[in-house]
C-alpha cells in the first residue's frame, strides 16, 4: 500500500492537477446554433463564471474506453469516484459513489431532465445499456453543485448530454467481444441535414455477458432515436430511447468463508443458507424502461434564450425468485390438508413487480449580458408507481389462483422546484455567483407491503437551497474560487419502510464549502480543491441490505466529510500526456448507535441490544482515492493508455471494525486504440481493453449484518459479511467502422 501511495503522490506532485474542461457560454452570431444545441443543458451546468467543483468528460474520452461496459465503469478515472459491478465485469448492475456518497445522493440528469428513480432515488444504469455510445458529454459536479432538476445533490451531480443529430449523413457499425463471453453489437445512422431544416440520428445495441460471478449473465438491448427541426433562431428536438434488461441475479454477494475458496460463487436461485440442489434457472431481473423527451430552445432578442421541455418515462418489470420453505400465511395462502396432515409452508416461485410512470416539464430562461448573467428555471414532475407480488408456482397452494397476488401498494411523488442564478463580473477579473432554489416534495404511498404490513405515508417537504460564491482570475492561466452552499434531501421510500417501528426518518441537510485554485496552460494544468460537507441528520448506510437488495440507511445527528482533491496533467511532448488525481478525505460520524436484535436458540426474538460508537468513520468512505492516466501516441492514429486506480480501505458499517471492512486495492488497465481510413470508409477503429492486467484479487463492495444469540443467559454476537468480488485480468477487443 505504501508503494501505491507514494506512486500516486509522486504522480500528482510532478504531473500537476488535471484541468477541468470548461464549457464556454460565449455567444456570437456564428455560434448561435451551437449554443442553442446546448443551452438547455448549460442552464443546469457549471461554466467558467460559476465557482463550482466539476469535471467534464468528452465523447472522445468515453469512446476510447467504451466497449459495452456501463457508465460507472467508464467514469472510474474521474476524481473522488468509486465504481463497482455486481457481476464483477462492468456489465449488468453497476453503481458509483462520489466522495463516499451512494447513488441515492447523486443527482443524475439526461439533457437536463431528471433520471433518478423518484421513490428509491437510486440510479439503475442497467436500464440504459450502451448509453455511453449515445453520450455527447458529461459534467460531474461534486458536492451540492448548481441548482438542477430532480432530486437534491448531496454527493454530486452527473449531468449527461446525449447526442444531437449529425449535420452530415453517416452510418456506423461496431462489435466487441471478450472475457466471460461478453459481446456488444451496435449500429448507428445519421441522415444529415435535410432541406436545411431536419436531421435524424439513431442507434440500436445488443450486449450479452456471462459475468465473472457464476450465472451472473446479462442480456441487454437498447435503442436511441434523436430528431431535430432547425428554425432560424430555434431548435425543436425529440429524443426517444429505451432499454430492456434481463440479468440473472447476483445481488447476494459471496459470504466471507466461501470467498476464500470460491470467489465466483452465487447463491441466487438456491436456498440462500443451505444452497441445496441445482440453482433455479430463471432467478432473473426483467425490466424495461422507455424515455420520451421533447425539448425546445429559442433565442429571443439578442440576449435571451428560453428552453422548455416535456418528458415521460415508462418503466415496468419484475424480479423472479425461488424461495424455500416459505410460510403460506406470508403469501395470503391457506394451509393445505394432505390426508391427515396439514401443510403450513411450501417451496415457491414469486415475482415482485414494479409498474411506474414518470412525467413532467422543465424549463429555463437565460440572459447573457456583458457583465451580468441570469438564469431562471425549474420544473414539476410526478411519479406514479405500483408495487405488487405474484406467486407463479408453489409446491403446496390448493386455493391459489394462477399468478396469485399476495401484496399490492402504490405511490405518488410530486417534485417541483424553481431556481434563479446570477453571475456578475465586478471587474474584469472578479465575479460573484448567487443561486437560490426552492424545492417542494410530496410523497404518498399506501397499501400492503410484501411482508403483509399495511404501509401508509403522506409527507410534504419544503426545501430552500441557497448557494453563493466568488471567483478571481489573476490572468488567463490562474483562477481562485470559493463557494458555499446549503442542500437538503428527503428520505427515500425504503428509508420510511425499513425504519424501525415507531421511528420516522428525517430529511438531511448539508452545508458545503468549496475552495479551489486552478492553473492551466498549453502543457501543464493543476487544480487543488478543499471541501467540507457538514451534515445534519445524514442518512448513512448501515451496511445491511433490505429484502430487495437495497442498502439500509439510518439518520445520524452530526457528521462530516472533509477532504482535499488534487488533479493535474502535463503534456511535455506531442506524443505523451500524463494526468492524475488524488483525494484524501476524513469522513466522520460524531456518535453512532448500533441496534442489534437478540434471539434465543430457537430463533425467537428476545429484544434489542444497543451500542454507542463515537467519532467513527462513515461506511463506504475511503480516506484515499486516486487515479493515474499515462497516454502515448507513438504514431498517427495509435493511442496507448495505461490507467491506474487506487481505492483505500472501506468499512462495511459505521463501527470502524477491521473485521467488517473492504481491503484497499490498486488496479491497472491497458487501453489501445488504432484509427485509420480505408478505401471508402471514413474511419476504422480497432480497440483493445485489458482490465486488471496484474490480476489483482479485490472486492469493491459488500454488506454486513449482525445478530446476537442468547444461550444459557449469555449473549454472543455473530457477524455475517458478504462481498462482491471483481474480475481478475480480463480482455475486451472491438472494431468500429464509420462510413
Amino acid at each position: 500500500m505504501r508503494s501505491v501511495l507514494l506512486f500516486l503522490v509522486f504522480a500528482v506532485c510532478f504531473v500537476g492537477v488535471q484541468a477541468q474542461q470548461i464549457d464556454s457560454l460565449a455567444i456570437d452570431s456564428i455560434a448561435i446554433e451551437r449554443f442553442l444545441d446546448n443551452v438547455l443543458i448549460e442552464s443546469t451546468r457549471a461554466s467558467k463564471e460559476v465557482p463550482t467543483t466539476h469535471t467534464n468528460v468528452s465523447k472522445v474520452e468515453l469512446e476510447k474506453l467504451n466497449l459495452g461496459q456501463d457508465l460507472p465503469i467508464l467514469l472510474d478515472q474521474t476524481p473522488s469516484l468509486v465504481s463497482t459491478s455486481d457481476a464483477g465485469a462492468g456489465v449488468g448492475y453497476t453503481s458509483l459513489r462520489l466522495r463516499g456518497s451512494d447513488q441515492t445522493r447523486i443527482n443524475v440528469t439526461l439533457n437536463g431532465i431528471p433520471y433518478n428513480d423518484a421513490e428509491s432515488q437510486g440510479v439503475f444504469w442497467v436500464n440504459m445499456p450502451d448509453l455511453g455510445t449515445s453520450v455527447s458529454n458529461i459534467q460531474i459536479q461534486r458536492g451540492v453543485g448548481t441548482s438542477t432538476n430532480g432530486a437534491g445533490a448531496f454527493g454530486g451531480t452527473v449531468n449527461i448530454q446525449t447526442m444531437d443529430p449529425s449535420k452530415v449523413a453517416f452510418g456506423e457499425v461496431a462489435a466487441s467481444y471478450g472475457s466471460f463471453n461478453t459481446y456488444r453489437l451496435n449500429g448507428q445512422f445519421g441522415t444529415g441535414l435535410i432541406a436545411n431544416k431536419f436531421a435524424f440520428q439513431g442507434r440500436i445495441s445488443k450486449i450479452e455477458s456471462d459475468g465473472y460471478i457464476d450465472r451472473a449473465s446479462s442480456n441487454l438491448t437498447s435503442f436511441f432515436i434523436a430528431g431535430a427541426y432547425y428554425g432560424d433562431k430555434s431548435i425543436l428536438r425529440l429524443n426517444v430511447f429505451g432499454g430492456k434488461e434481463i440479468t440473472y441475479q447476483s445481488w447476494n454477494g459471496v459470504d466471507e468463508a466461501t470467498l476464500e475458496t470460491d470467489r465466483t460463487d452465487n447463491s441466487a436461485g438456491t436456498d440462500f443458507f443451505q444452497k441445496e440442489g441445482d440453482p433455479y434457472d430463471n432467478e432473473v431481473d426483467n425490466y424495461r424502461q422507455d424515455h420520451y423527451q421533447l425539448i425546445y430552445s429559442r433565442q429571443i432578442g439578442e440576449r435571451w434564450y428560453i428552453n422548455p421541455a416535456l418528458h415521460y418515462t415508462r418503466g415496468y418489470g419484475y424480479f423472479e425468485q425461488y424461495k424455500v420453505d416459505e410460510d403460506l400465511a406470508d403469501y395470503q395462502l391457506s394451509p393445505v390438508a394432505i390426508g391427515s396432515d396439514t401443510v403450513f409452508s411450501t417451496d415457491l416461485v414469486r415475482r415482485r413487480w414494479l409498474d411506474n410512470h414518470f412525467y413532467g416539464a422543465v424549463f429555463s430562461a437565460i440572459y447573457k449580458g456583458e457583465r451580468l448573467g441570469l438564469t431562471f428555471g425549474g420544473g414539476w414532475n410526478q411519479y406514479r408507481g405500483e408495487h405488487y407480488g405474484q406467486v407463479i408456482w408453489a409446491e403446496f397452494a390448493a386455493d391459489a389462483d394462477t399468478d396469485h397476488q399476495y401484496y399490492f401498494n402504490d405511490g405518488i411523488k410530486n417534485d417541483g422546484n424553481i431556481y434563479a442564478k446570477l453571475t456578475y463580473t465586478v471587474k474584469e477579473k472578479l465575479r460573484f455567483f448567487v443561486d437560490l432554489q426552492y424545492r417542494n416534495v410530496l410523497h404518498q404511498l399506501e397499501g400492503i407491503d410484501n411482508d403483509q404490513r399495511f404501509i401508509e405515508l403522506d409527507k410534504t417537504f419544503h426545501f430552500f437551497n441557497p448557494k453563493a460564491g466568488l471567483s478571481y482570475d489573476f490572468n488567463s492561466k490562474h483562477q481562485l474560487y470559493s463557494t458555499f452552499a446549503v442542500g437538503h434531501r428527503e428520505p427515500t421510500r425504503n428509508d420510511f419502510i425499513d425504519a424501525p417501528v415507531g421511528e420516522t426518518p428525517s430529511a438531511e441537510r448539508m452545508y458545503n464549502l468549496e475552495v479551489g485554485y486552478q492553473y492551466a496552460s498549453t502543457k501543464y494544468a493543476f487544480t487543488a480543491n478543499y471541501y467540507l460537507m457538514s451534515y445534519k441528520d445524514q442518512l448513512v448506510l448501515t451496511g445491511e441490505l433490505n429484502d430487495v437488495g437495497s442498502p439500509v440507511r439510518t439518520n445520524v445527528d452530526k457528521s462530516y466529510r472533509m477532504g482535499i482533491e488534487l488533479m493535474g496533467s502535463v503534456k511535455p511532448v506531442k506524443w505523451f500526456n500524463a494526468s492524475a488525481n488524488i483525494t484524501y478525505s476524513i469522513n466522520k460520524i460524531s456518535s453512532f448507535e448500533e441496534v442489534l436484535y437478540v434471539y434465543d436458540e430457537n430463533y425467537d426474538f428476545l429484544g434489542e441490544q444497543r451500542s454507542q460508537y463515537d467519532n467513527t468513520d462513515i461506511s463506504f468512505s475511503p480516506n484515499l482515492i486516486g487515479a493515474v492516466n499515462l497516454t502515448f501516441v507513438p504514431v498517427k492514429g495509435l493511442n496507448v493508455a495505461l490507467l491506474g486506480k487506487y481505492v483505500g480501505k472501506q468499512y462495511l458499517d459505521n463501527t470502524q471494525n477491521e473485521a467488517r471492512s473492504l481491503d484497499a486495492y490498486f488496479t491497472t488497465n491497458l487501453n489501445v486504440n488504432y484509427s485509420f481510413k480505408f478505401w471508402i470508409l471514413k474511419d476504422v477503429t480497432l480497440s483493445l481493453l485489458v482490465n486488471n492486467i496484474f490480476n489483482t484479487l479485490y472486492e469493491s463492495n459488500g454488506y454486513t449484518f449482525s445478530e446476537v444469540y442468547n444461550t444459557a443467559g449469555t449473549n454472543s454476537r455473530a457477524d455475517y459479511n458478504y462481498y462482491y468480488p471483481q474480475a481478475g485480468i480480463n480482455v475486451l477487443g472491438g472494431i468500429k467502422v464509420r462510413f
